[in-house]
């Protein structure tokens, strides 16, 4: 309990002011350091995060870009999404199939016997039973605790082979409950046992049996385990939906290339716009009072767009199309950033078309560059990841100095205030002493005063 002082009763003085003026003063210098570097280390290490966060999404952005389908000036339709739908990946070339299907894939469902309840066991043998599960050519084994009851056998075997494919549900009716085990994995071979000495494995009932999907692509009759087609036609994907027909279409799309760069060029502007907010300098009227950013001057900064944009300026490849400029991709002076020149755009897809995909995608093309020149930047215990690592520390530090400054100036404090109430103890004392002293002149100097 801290005790209570009355300041200044034997001299008049308020030693309470002067203590904390005394103490404020030794205290402002440290504190004003600390209040700084917290100050410019949290600022800091906030736009480290946001260039770091807007990196991250860039080079996701160029990832997801980094196809060749991306690149190929190809678009691809469907006449109804209903029956199939289809997509592009590398290796698409024009063309249109006629599609029709006749069945689509499934998985094996079967079922075990039925019980009164979820809370039911399953497992009345008194010890543990195996329960085998197959799957086409694997088999899984599970074990049923002794008195395990329907719900906890589904949530064992949910456990144990939810990664693999198969999972167990419970089906309640009029009649009772009953396991229902399903398969992820489709087509004909895949079909579900169960086997073992468990109960479950008792009375099965064969829901539904795995089957192929069936249909014809320009007449010719083809199968397949799974409902998604990757193979049948190349560089081209067919999700099937429903029985049905549907045309498939895949066609040249100058629109459809044109976005792909659009989006690099989109990608590439929201990254430098993120980091010229963080290190730019802002100027007041007739260029007064210049101010800068949280990162102006930052020397990782430069690297990093130094390395960036060294990318995009580079002469690449052997053929017609070496540089962006080509394409009406330039760059901004005053702000760094992309423009796509739309005239002179769509008068180099013309002679240029072929050979975009080059420059943009695969090992050498531009996107995997780009990619892997900001690799150290985001990469774990990488170039941003060491720095903010770095002024988390040093934030720590700083509230380590900051409670052994407090430590301190409270200990300052105290030694003041003993110092300044002993002197005013000791004031209050020699007053005393002269009041009396007084007193015993003033009447030997007036003897009379009483008679």
């Amino acid at each position: 309990m801290a005790s209570t002082t009355v300041s200044g009763i034997g001299s008049g003085i308020d030693t309470q002011a002067i203590v904390k003026a005394l103490a404020d003063a030794e205290k402002a210098p440290k504190q004003q350091q600390i209040n700084t570097q917290t100050t410019t280390a949290t600022t800091t290490l906030s736009a480290i995060g946001t260039i770091k966060s807007a990196l991250e999404t860039f080079r996701a952005a160029i990832a997801k870009l980094n196809t060749q389908a991306s690149f190929n000036g190809l678009a691809a339709t469907s006449s109804d999404d209903k029956v199939a739908k289809i997509t592009l990946a590398d290796g698409a070339s024009a063309g249109n199939y006629a599609l029709e299907v006749t069945q689509l894939a499934t998985a094996s469902k079967i079922a075990s016997k039925v019980y009164s309840g979820t809370s039911t066991s399953v497992n009345s043998s008194g010890e543990a039973q195996t329960l085998t599960i197959g799957q086409g050519d694997a088999t899984y084994s599970v074990s049923i605790a002794a008195g395990a009851t329907l719900q906890q056998a589904r949530d064992t075997i949910n456990g144990q082979l939810q990664s693999k494919g198969i999972t167990a549900n419970i089906v309640t009716d009029a009649s009772g409950s009953r396991l229902v085990f399903s398969s992820t994995k489709m087509g004909e071979g895949t079909d579900l046992t169960l086997g073992g000495d468990s109960e479950l494995a008792t009375d099965t009932q064969v829901i539904a049996k795995p089957q192929n999907a069936k249909y014809t692509l320009d007449g010719l009759a083809l199968e397949s385990k799974s409902n998604t087609i990757t193979g049948a036609v190349s560089g081209v994907n067919i999700e099937l939906v429903a029985a049905g027909k549907s045309s498939l279409s895949v066609s040249t799309n100058n629109d459809t290339l044109k976005a792909s760069v659009q989006s690099f060029v989109t990608a590439y502007n929201a990254l430098m716009t993120a980091i010229n907010t963080q290190t730019k300098v802002t100027t007041g009227a007739n260029d007064e009072s210049a101010k800068g950013a949280t990162l102006t001057g930052d020397s990782t900064m430069r690297s990093l767009v130094n390395s960036i944009r060294s990318e995009v300026s580079r002469s690449m490849g052997s053929g017609g199309l070496r540089t962006l400029s080509q394409l009406g991709i330039n760059t901004v002076q005053k702000t760094g950033l992309l423009e796509l020149d739309e005239k002179k755009w769509d008068a180099a897809v013309k002679t240029y078309g072929a050979d975009i995909s080059g420059l943009f995608t695969g090992k050498d093309g531009l996107l995997s560059r780009m990619t892997a020149a900001t690799d150290d930047y985001t990469k774990a215990g990488g170039i941003l990841a060491t720095r903010q690592d770095s002024l988390t520390k040093q934030l720590k530090e700083l509230e380590q100095s900051q409670a052994s400054l407090d430590r301190r100036i409270e200990t300052l404090t105290q030694t003041l205030s003993k110092k300044y109430n002993a002197m005013d103890t000791l004031v209050a004392q020699l007053k005393g002493t002269s009041d009396s002293v007084m007193t015993t002149l003033n009447a030997l100097n007036n003897p009379n005063k009483d008679r």
